[in-house]
Parts: structure tokens; sequence; C-alpha cells
């Protein structure tokens, strides 16, 4: 069953005017919601959702419940407000909470976490999220989370993309890495550079059964991102998509 998806519609629209990476993280992961049959009966849980994108995603997949999570007020001030603007409040729950720390929210049957676990301060935090998110997944369940590839700076340019790292400290328990968003004007931001392996140790050590890694997957060329731009990123994308079972 093919995940519903308007490509016609707002949604569509809004990837396409967005930084090509996310434009990109968003085609992987509808693809690997594709490969699940979609959401449509399931309770789903997304992670460090800031202003809702990914959430407002679940929810239009059919979700029977679905709840967004971030650390931070004014992002879940904002997702709320893009909900009524859908005119379909009270369908999202949001919650603010530290994903290192979460109450009891669950069970659900599916989590995603797009780049929070680049916000791990230390290895103790990064374990404490992979925990959180398996104590509110039910056995068999599936996490779902978008994160960055190490190692690409500084022979990697992704200026062409949307993003652009500027330097990367070595400190602490990993590299931490300073960008920029190219927006106009450029928003500086900053993420720890973990390796895949530090992501699947925390994953095993949390108890999920399964670790597995699926390669960034691009959008359909266009007029203005055409093949041989896409054929460049595949060559060493942001992101990967890392998938647990519970």
């Amino acid at each position: 069953m093919r995940y519903q998806y308007d490509t016609t519609g707002e949604r569509f629209a809004e990837s396409q005017n967005t930084a090509a990476f996310s434009a990109a993280d968003t085609h992987t992961l509808l693809g690997a919601l594709d490969a699940l049959g979609g959401v449509r009966g399931l309770d789903t849980l997304d992670l460090a959702c800031g202003y809702g994108y990914n959430t407002r995603l679940l929810a239009r997949g059919g979700a029977r419940r679905t709840v967004g999570v971030d650390s931070s007020a004014e992002m879940i001030r904002l997702a709320r407000e893009h909900e009524a603007a859908e005119e379909r409040p009270g369908s999202i729950e949001y919650l603010v909470a530290d994903a290192a720390g979460l109450p009891d929210l669950g069970p659900f049957d599916l989590a995603t976490a797009v780049y929070l676990f680049s916000y791990a301060p230390d290895r103790g935090s990064l374990h404490a999220m992979f925990r959180s998110a398996r104590a509110n997944l039910r056995a068999g369940g599936k996490l779902l989370a978008i994160v960055p590839n190490a190692g690409a700076f500084p022979r990697v340019d992704w200026s062409p993309y949307g993003v652009r790292i500027l330097d990367r400290v070595s400190e602490g328990d990993a590299p931490l890495l300073k960008a920029h968003f190219l927006t106009e004007p450029p928003v500086p931001f900053e993420f720890r550079e973990w390796a895949h392996a530090d992501l699947a140790e925390a994953a095993v050590e949390a108890g999920f059964a399964t670790v597995g890694w699926q390669p960034n997957r691009t959008p359909p060329a266009d007029p203005v991102r055409d093949e041989a731009y896409w054929t460049a990123y595949r060559a060493w994308p942001v992101s990967s998509l890392m998938t647990c079972t519970a």
C-alpha cells in the first residue's frame, strides 16, 4: 500500500521550497513509511517534532493516535498553530519534554526522530534518548531516525543543498560541528557528529532487537533540481535512515 501523500497539494509545495537536503529527508522517510504499509490505524510518536512538519505527515496518513514531542516550548507553540491552521485542532497531541527523559506516553507502534540524536551532548544523553524511545514502543514497534552521516567535513561541500559545515571541534564524546542553514540570512546551529557505530551501540543497549541502515533517497528530478544535481548529492548525502525494531 503506497503511503498517502498528495504530490499536487500543500505538502509537495512545502517540500519543493525547503532546502534540498530536507526535501531528500522527507522523501526518504516517506519511502520507509511506504515500506511499512503506511501508518493508518497505528499509534505514532514524533520525537524532536519541531514545528510539527513530520507530525502532521503521520496524522494525515491516518494514524490512530499522533503525539509530537519537543524540548522547546516555542516549537510546540508553532506546531499547535500549524495544526489549527489546518482546521484539525486536537487531532495531534503535543508535549514539551526532553527526549532523554520521556514520561510514559505509549505504547506506540512507530516512532520517528529526524536529527534528534545529533543533539545529544554526550554519550549518556545519547543512550538515554534511545532508552526513552524504546520504552514507549510496543514489542515489534519501529523507530525510524534520520541521522547525519559522519566524516564528510571538510571533504564535502553541502552548500548547494542548503547547509554549510564551518568547523569541526574535537571535544567530549563526539566532535562538535558548527554549521549554517543557508537561509537568508544564514542561521547558525551546532550538532554532534556521532558515528553510526555509536548510534547502533546505544540502540542495542536500549533493548532494540534489530538495527539497520538505509541510504538517503532523493526526490524525482525537476527543472530546478535535475538528475545531475541529485546524483552529486547521493555520492555523499547529509543523512541516512536508521531503522530499529523493538
